[in-house]
């Protein structure tokens, strides 16, 4: 009777490589977030100069050589001033929706490449999200013409980028609770809105559910959905007028429990974060032959 291996499964864990993050700038003043593998990256909106961008990649000792796209998520000012001049520069595609692409500088739509709500996109050498970043466009509530939101993920992480959102609608929530970490929206402080030189029309614009959220919605959102493996929190687009760091923070860190909270600022870079998640795979590992009857095999990946 011939001899027949068994299999003998067992767990291991195996960590990802990992995505990293930053912001180069977050406020009415000029948006951009990079996130990136290490060997491909997006950014997601240029509300910068070139040469301001240029020199904010440089300080984060980022190569523009592994950004492979730019992603917009409306024709804002403050998130598309320097994206066709950076895009053209550096021939990189420009992902942006037709009705956004209508209101853009014109050298946008020569670059441009078109995406819809839920429909993920590769980007990289890979064509799957285990060896290509994928970027997974959401629509948001804004006062935009087409306004979106994105995940971008790569091998089970995925980093949002949520902000410019008038409200914290069930797609905002249901991505949201996806995030191993997220730049969310933590607009203003309602009091200071409420009291502050602003006109009404302008303070009604700003909250009226089209505009952006306040510290106390982004904090709902966060108590409410936050994953139980969300380690990172960058509080984004904070007003000048209407909102101060310490009271953004002030309003979450009680609240943080195991996750990282910081600000992504509107006059300098933010730290790089290194975002990491282990996967578990069941393996087979080949025991001592014995002599069976009937052959038994364990499933590999069970």
């Amino acid at each position: 009777m011939p001899a027949i291996w068994r299999f003998k499964k067992f767990t291991i864990y195996l960590p990802t490589m990992g995505l990293q993050m930053a912001s180069l700038n977050s406020g009415s003043n000029g948006n951009c977030y990079y996130i990136g593998n290490g060997h491909d990256a997006v950014l997601i909106d240029i509300g910068l100069s070139l040469r301001e961008t240029e020199i904010r990649l440089k300080q984060l000792q980022l190569s523009v050589n592994t950004i492979r796209a730019v992603f917009i998520s409306h024709e804002h000012t403050d998130h598309i001033r320097g994206v066709s001049t950076f895009a053209n520069k550096y021939k990189l595609p420009i992902y942006i929706t037709p009705a956004t692409a209508k209101f853009g500088p014109r050298l946008i739509r020569p670059l441009s490449k078109s995406f819809e709500a839920n429909q993920p996109i590769f980007i990289g050498d890979g064509d799957n999200d285990n060896t290509a970043l994928m970027v997974t466009p959401f629509k948001k509530e804004h006062d935009a013409a087409d306004p979106h939101s994105f995940i971008v993920s790569y091998q089970g992480i995925h980093i949002g980028v949520i902000t410019d959102i008038g409200i914290a609608c069930d797609r905002v929530a249901h991505y949201f609770q996806q995030c191993h970490a997220a730049f969310l929206e933590s607009n203003y402080d309602e009091v200071l809105l409420r009291t502050g030189r602003y006109s009404q029309p302008l303070k009604d614009r700003i909250s009226n559910g089209k505009g952006h959220i306040s510290n106390r919605q982004a904090l709902d959102l966060f108590r409410h959905y936050r994953p139980k493996h969300m380690s990172h929190l960058l509080l984004s687009h904070l007003s000048k007028e209407n909102n101060q760091p310490e009271i953004a923070l002030n309003t979450f860190l009680p609240h943080a429990g195991q996750t990282n909270i910081s600000i992504a600022s509107r006059y300098e870079v933010s730290n790089m974060f290194t975002i990491e998640s282990a996967h578990t795979y069941a393996l087979s590992l080949l025991s001592t032959p014995k002599p069976v009857v009937k052959a038994v095999q364990g499933n590999l990946f069970g």
